[in-house]
């Protein structure tokens, strides 16, 4: 408990150093502070002083084997004595190890996610399933960001491992060797999401990248767009990205592209904007972020959306229904491949059942920021204006 507050205050004090937080967070800061100090130091948390399932068994007026079985394998201790065990935890204070149960059972129940960055909502979306799922069937999940550097990824694959994670669930395809040979040496899944590729070396569970860019281009070639620039995020690393592109490159239909990399955060889609050269009808960004940002800009601009020109996004992030006007976007099944990740990784676990690939539907939502190519004269002229 006391390594949780300590983690906090550190995160508080790092934020203090940089001016972000006013008098009354410093005050709430040092106040945190002095009570870590004091639970750090208090007896309860000596580790030496903390009861044993021997303390328990001595109360109870158990043998401790009886303490394990009941602890372990309550079917097998009646509900008289499990009773006075429970009461006898209560009074003790005791608290299972999850070292030495582990050491005794050869299970950690614990899973390890690997994901690019928590800084967008779709990565908690989908560990928020993933967690709840695994909790549900008595998993633990161990989270580790790699700032989608693949070295950075395998150093901190090799970490959880060494933590004794039972499996370990990654975004896409794009990684290095070693990752995939620390999994088999130490004899754990290894599954990836966010990508469909039934002939990939390891499992994927999730959706078909080219297919869910084709729906989000068919929208707008539907509505009658095709001058239609696209805005994406930095492609290096990213295998999702990379696919929508390369599904985007012949877009038929007499439709024509221009491709725009940027960041992927709002400013990276306001720079877009300030980017765009043509007589462009509509903007598709591969990321509802990248949308928000491109609608902020167009409308400091003064143009219209979707009368100057129409505005697509990508992710169907919680925002996107409450921007002005809501936004059109495809949405991912984000919590569905949480769900179907975690029971996916317990079945093989618990039951030794293969892991299969997964194959999970998006769905295109059309809302107020798409619609017709405009008739009137100059609808479709450059949106930042001559």
């Amino acid at each position: 408990m006391s390594s949780a507050v300590s983690i906090v205050n550190v995160d508080v004090y790092i934020a203090l150093k940089k001016g972000s937080f006013h008098r009354m967070s410093q005050a709430c800061f040092t106040s945190h502070l002095k009570i870590s100090q004091k639970m750090t130091k208090a007896s309860t948390f000596d580790r030496k002083g903390r009861a044993t399932i021997v303390d328990v068994g001595r109360v109870a007026g158990v043998s401790d084997a009886t303490v394990s079985r009941a602890l372990n394998k309550p079917e097998t201790v009646s509900a008289k004595t499990r009773a006075r065990i429970e009461a006898a935890i209560a009074e003790t204070g005791y608290v299972p190890n999850p070292l030495a149960k582990a050491m005794v059972s050869g299970r950690t129940y614990t899973i390890g996610a690997l994901v690019p960055t928590l800084n967008h909502s779709i990565f908690s979306k989908f560990l928020h399933a993933l967690e709840s799922d695994l909790s549900d069937q008595g998993y633990n999940l161990v989270v580790a960001v790699t700032d989608a550097d693949r070295d950075r990824e395998v150093e901190k694959a090799k970490k959880l491992l060494a933590m004794g994670v039972e499996g370990l669930i990654v975004s896409g395809l794009s990684h290095n060797a070693d990752l995939l040979r620390e999994a088999a040496r130490f004899a754990v899944p290894l599954i990836a999401t966010s990508y469909y590729e039934p002939s990939a070396p390891l499992p994927t569970i999730g959706y078909d990248n080219k297919i869910v860019a084709t729906q989000a281009l068919a929208h707008l070639t539907a509505l009658g767009h095709r001058r239609i620039a696209v805005a994406h995020g930095p492609v290096a690393g990213n295998d999702r990205t990379r696919s929508r592109i390369d599904a985007l490159a012949d877009p038929g239909e007499g439709a024509s592209l221009t491709f725009y990399e940027t960041t992927l955060d709002y400013a990276g889609g306001a720079a877009v904007v300030d980017r765009l050269e043509g007589p462009y009808s509509a903007l598709l960004c591969l990321s509802d972020v990248l949308a928000v940002g491109a609608l902020f800009q167009l409308r400091s601009l003064g143009k219209r959306v979707p009368e100057d020109i129409s505005l697509m996004g990508f992710d169907d992030l919680d925002a996107s229904q409450f921007t002005v006007p809501p936004l059109s976007t495809v949405r991912l099944p984000i919590q569905d491949m949480g769900r179907v990740t975690a029971r996916a990784v317990c079945d093989f676990l618990d039951s030794g059942s293969p892991i299969a690939p997964r194959l999970l539907e998006a769905q295109v939502i059309a809302r107020a920021s798409t619609g017709a190519v405009p008739l009137a004269p100059g609808a479709s002229d450059n949106p930042r204006g001559s």
